[in-house]
């Protein structure tokens, strides 16, 4: 039975963590707040479960989910090969708005998708989320709503949306604040040298280039010109160059090259 739990009340979100942290190991389906906006939550680790949560959405296998982590060293037991500037991000960045799709560790038994041997990995700025990460371990997490339908940013917009597909809605009031834009995560392709964004987000590309100058804007090209971390802001930083932010992680992982929905030459649909 679908059950919403009020997170903002100390004694529903206890019991709510708990029947969520149920809801995973059954390999069922449930509903978090992030810091960007609500997201549908699945074991990483369980074929089944991820089968479930993309069935939920409407989505096929050429956009699997990223991963949420509860904590900035999981990076090493889900990615392999991590570049310095890689890590370098994730300490500046993390938790936050900024996805990391790195090439996932071989001897894991999991399947996301069709992910060309990558992994996106986040690790996001929401206490309710890292708390029930604490509990369950990596997650694999999409937008809680239906393809195509405006992101969710409240526990009862997604149930209007996903209903019976979910068993555990854990409400935390709106994601982000009432009457914000809901900007998806800022996606880089770090699998590749140099590092490129593959979706413009919630991190400006003139700060991930105060870590890592060499970084390519969304769009840009290795033969243009890449002007350094004191460069004047790009005006598309946190314009258009969004894209349309109703599905905030439906990115085609692979190498950089093929890091678009299909037939896009770069970027598909936001987180």
């Amino acid at each position: 039975m679908t059950t919403t739990y009020n997170c903002t009340s100390d004694d529903q979100r206890t019991e709510g963590l708990q029947h969520a942290q149920r809801a995973i190991s059954e390999k069922k389906c449930i509903v978090l707040p992030t810091d960007t906006v609500y997201g549908i939550g699945a074991d990483a680790f369980s074929p089944l479960a991820v089968t479930l949560l993309l069935a939920s959405k409407g989505r096929s296998r050429q956009m699997p989910p990223p991963v949420l982590i509860p904590r900035i060293n999981a990076l090493d037991g889900l990615a392999t090969d991590v570049p310095a500037d890689a890590r370098a991000l994730a300490q500046a960045f993390w938790p936050g708005g900024l996805t990391l799709i790195l090439h996932a560790q071989p001897s894991l038994d999991w399947d996301l998708g069709d992910t060309k041997g990558t992994v996106a990995l986040r690790m996001p700025d929401d206490e309710i989320a890292l708390d029930l990460l604490s509990l369950t371990g990596p997650l694999a997490v999409s937008s809680a709503n239906r393809t195509g339908q405006e992101a969710a940013q409240t526990a009862s917009e997604a149930r209007l949306q996903l209903a019976e597909s979910v068993e555990v809605y854990l409400e935390g009031g709106f994601r982000p604040v009432k009457g914000t834009a809901a900007l998806p995560s800022t996606i880089v392709d770090a699998t590749s040298t140099p590092f490129r964004v593959v979706r413009q987000g919630a991190i400006e590309l003139e700060r991930l280039r105060e870590i890592v100058p060499s970084i390519l804007g969304f769009g840009e090209t290795l033969g243009a010109e890449v002007p350094g971390p004191q460069a004047e802001p790009e005006e598309t930083a946190s314009g258009d160059a969004q894209g349309d932010v109703s599905e905030p992680d439906a990115v085609e992982q692979g190498p950089a090259a093929d890091i678009a929905e299909p037939g896009a030459p770069v970027q598909s649909k936001p987180e």
